[in-house]
C-alpha cells in the first residue's frame, strides 16, 4: 500500500479542473460514457482510492488528508465485485473515527494492522460476478445495502467490519449474500438517483424509529422476576407463559396464583432475590415505595427487556400516587437495547403491557422534534410533514438558532411548504438562544394550549434535554429517543407517567430490511423524496473535508460523496452556481437536489 499523490488534481476545493470538463464536442460522448456507467461495462481500473482508518482520530484517516491509492480487490467464485457509487456521510462516521478499533461494532480491532473503510449509507452497481452467481447476478444490477448486516448471529456492519462506501469499490461475500435475513444488498429500479438511493439507508433508520413493534404480554418462554415491593392484592389474569419466574416477597395471594400457573403451564417458579441475577426478559415491580428498587431492576433487564411498573394495590394507598423521587434511567440502553417501561394502576399486572402500544406519530397530534437543527432532525421534520396522516401540529427546536433557521427557510420555501399547506400542516420553528429559558418553555405550552405534545422525538443527544422534555408529555404520550448516547448514560425521569398518564418511551438503532424496503417503496411512490436532505455533494477527495464538516455541524442536510468521481472537493448545493453552473441549473425548487443534476454531474465528472 503507498500513499497517492495527487499531482494538479490538487486545487483549490471544490474547483473543477479545467482538463476535467467537456468541450462542446464531447457531448455526445458524454452521453454514452453516463450510459456505460450506468450499465456497469467498461474496462476496470488497476488500483482504486479509498479512505482507510488507521487508528482513532482525523489524523489516521486516509494519508496526509488525501485518500490511499490501493490495489483493486478481486473477488472469488462465490463473491461479486461491486462500484461505489454514492456514499452519504453520517454522524455514525464520526463515532467511529472518534473511538478507533474501541467502537462497540470493531471489537477492539488493530486498525493499524487491519483498517476499515467507512461508508454505510451506499448506494452500488455490479461490476463483476464470480462464477457461482451468475444464475442470481449480473453485471449493471444496482442495490442498496441495508447497513446492519447479521451472520450466524454477529452484527458485521458495512462500513465497519466490511469495506464500505470510502472506497472505489470492495467485494462482497457469503456474509452479506446469505445473511441471516437473506441478501443485504436490496434491488433499486434502474431509473432511480444514486444519491436518492444511497440516502435511503438513513431514511431506513428514521423508518424504523416509528415502526416498533411493542410487545403486549411477557415474553413467551422467557426469565422474568416479579418483586414484591409493596403489599396488596394483584391478580395475574391473561396469558402467561414464562420458562422461568423468579418471585421476590411476594404477596401470599399472588404467590398462590403464580404456583396454581406454574403447575398448571410447567414453568419454573423459585422464590429468591433476583438482585444477582442478569438478562430478565419482563421485571414486574409491585408496590415500589423506593425508586431505587427500578434502579437495580433496570440494570438486570436484557435487550428488548421490559420493566412493568404497578404501584401499590394496598388499602389507603392512591393507585395514581406518583413515586417519591425521579428514576435514574439508562437511556442509552433505550436507544441501544430497546429496553421498555410499562405500567398499570393494577391490580391486574398483565394490563400494563397492552395500554400503549404506539410507535407511530399521532394522526392529528401535537408533535415536537426537540434537536431539529441537524440533517436528522430535518429528515424527521419533513416525513412528519409528507405523512398523509400526520400530525397537526410540529414544533420543531433546536438549541442554537443558527440551523434551525435553515429548516424555516425550507417551511416557507417550495422545500416543505407546499406539503405543509397541502396537508394543513403547522410548523413552528423555536429556538432557546433566541428566547431565553423562561420564554422558551412558556411557548412550549403555550403551542399545546397547556395539555403537552402527543409525541416528543428526542435528536439531540443531551440529557438535560430530555430531562426537561419528560413533562411536557400529554396522556397517552410517547417519547422517542432517537439520539444515541452511551450505555449507562443516566437521566432523571419521572417513571410515574408510565402508570398515572399511559406514556411511553421508545428507542431504537439502525433498521432492519423490512424498513430499508419500505422506505424504497415510499420514495417509489413518490410519497418521500430523499434527495430533498442533500446539502453538499463531493468527490472522492472531498471525503476528509465532507466528514470534518459533520462533525463540526457546517450543514443541516446530507452530504453525498460520489467515490467514482475524482476532482471535486467538498460543495455546498448553492456553490455550483459559479463551480458548475450546467449543474447547478437542473436543481429543483429551493436549491434541491435532483436526478438530473446528479446525471449531469457525471456527464461532466466520471473519468474518461
Amino acid at each position: 500500500m503507498r500513499d497517492f499523490c495527487l499531482g494538479r488534481r490538487c486545487s483549490v476545493a471544490g474547483e473543477v479542473p479545467c482538463h476535467r470538463r467537456p468541450l462542446s464536442g464531447e457531448l455526445g460522448m458524454t452521453e454514452d460514457i453516463l450510459q456505460r456507467y450506468k450499465r456497469g461495462e467498461g474496462p476496470l481500473p488497476k488500483s482504486m482510492l479509498a479512505w482507510p482508518l488507521y487508528g482513532a482520530g482525523f489524523e489516521n484517516l486516509g494519508r496526509n488528508h488525501q485518500p490511499v491509492e490501493m490495489p483493486m480487490p478481486r473477488h472469488g467464485p462465490d463473491e461479486l465485485l461491486v462500484r461505489h457509487d454514492a456514499c452519504g456521510l453520517c454522524f455514525s462516521d464520526i463515532k467511529i473515527i472518534r473511538l478507533g478499533g474501541d467502537h462497540p461494532r470493531l471489537f477492539g480491532r488493530d486498525l493499524a494492522r487491519e483498517p476499515i473503510v467507512q461508508g454505510h449509507e451506499v448506494a452500488l452497481t455490479v461490476v463483476g460476478v464470480g462464477e457461482n452467481l451468475r444464475d442470481r447476478f449480473q453485471v449493471g444490477d444496482r442495490f442498496v445495502v441495508q447497513a446492519d448486516i447479521y451472520y450466524r448471529g454477529k452484527n458485521l456492519a458495512y462500513g465497519y467490519v466490511f469495506a464500505g462506501g470510502l472506497a472505489q469499490y470492495a467485494v462482497v461475500g457469503k456474509e452479506i449474500l446469505e445473511g441471516d435475513e437473506g441478501c443485504y444488498l436490496i434491488p433499486v429500479d434502474e431509473e432511480a438517483g444514486y444519491a436518492e438511493i444511497a440516502l435511503t439507508e438513513p431514511w431506513a433508520c428514521v423508518e424504523a424509529a416509528y415502526s416498533v413493534q411493542h410487545r403486549t404480554g411477557v415474553k413467551e418462554g422467557g426469565l422474568v422476576w416479579i418483586v414484591g415491593a409493596g403489599g396488596g392484592d394483584y391478580r395475574l389474569d391473561g396469558p402467561f407463559h414464562p420458562r422461568k419466574v423468579i418471585a421476590s416477597h411476594l404477596p401470599p395471594g399472588l404467590s398462590r396464583t403464580l404456583r396454581e400457573l406454574a403447575e398448571a403451564e410447567g414453568f419454573e417458579v423459585v422464590e429468591a432475590e433476583g438482585q444477582s441475577v442478569k438478562d430478565f426478559d419482563d421485571i414486574i415491580v409491585l408496590g415500589p415505595e423506593d425508586p431505587r428498587v427500578l434502579e437495580v431492576a433496570q440494570d438486570r433487564l436484557a435487550k428488548g427487556g421490559i420493566l412493568n411498573i404497578i404501584p401499590s394495590a394496598s388499602s389507603g394507598h392512591r393507585a395514581s400516587e406518583p413515586l417519591r423521587r425521579k428514576v435514574a434511567v439508562d437511556i442509552g440502553r433505550i436507544h441501544y437495547d430497546g429496553l421498555g417501561f410499562v405500567g398499570s394502576p393494577g391490580p391486574e399486572i398483565l394490563a400494563s403491557y397492552g395500554r400503549n402500544t404506539r410507535a407511530e406519530l399521532k394522526p392529528g397530534g401535537l408533535a415536537w422534534f426537540l434537536g431539529a437543527g441537524g440533517p436528522m432532525g430535518h429528515m424527521h421534520v419533513q416525513r412528519a410533514i409528507e405523512m398523509p396522516d400526520g400530525p397537526r401540529k410540529i414544533v420543531a427546536t433546536n438549541l442554537r438558532s443558527g440551523r434551525i433557521a435553515e429548516l424555516a427557510a425550507k417551511a416557507s420555501a417550495e422545500a416543505f411548504g407546499a406539503q405543509a399547506r397541502e396537508r394543513d400542516v403547522v410548523l413552528v420553528c423555536l429556538t432557546q438562544e433566541a428566547m431565553g429559558l423562561e420564554a422558551y418553555r412558556e411557548r412550549l405550552w403555550e403551542e399545546t394550549e397547556g395539555r403537552g405534545f402527543d409525541d416528543i422525538v428526542v435528536l439531540a443527544p443531551s440529557v438535560e434535554a430530555m430531562e426537561m422534555a419528560v413533562e411536557y408529555l400529554a396522556p397517552g404520550g410517547v417519547m422517542n429517543i432517537f439520539a444515541g448516547l452511551p450505555r449507562g448514560t443516566k437521566a432523571e425521569l419521572d417513571l410515574s407517567l408510565v402508570y398515572t398518564r399511559d406514556v411511553r418511551f421508545v428507542g431504537t438503532s439502525g433498521s432492519r430490511i423490512r424498513h430499508l424496503q419500505r422506505v424504497l417503496e415510499k420514495a417509489r411512490a413518490g410519497v418521500l423524496n430523499p434527495n430533498r436532505s442533500v446539502a453538499a455533494i463531493s468527490g472522492i477527495h472531498g471525503a476528509w473535508e465532507g466528514l470534518k464538516a459533520v462533525r463540526e455541524g457546517r450543514f443541516s442536510g446530507k452530504i453525498v460523496v460520489y467515490p467514482q468521481i475524482e476532482d471535486l472537493g467538498l460543495t455546498p448545493l448553492s456553490e455550483l452556481k459559479e463551480k458548475l453552473p450546467a449543474v447547478y441549473a437542473k436543481l429543483g425548487p429551493g436549491e434541491m437536489w435532483t436526478r438530473e443534476a446528479e446525471e449531469e454531474l457525471l456527464r461532466e465528472l466520471l473519468p474518461r
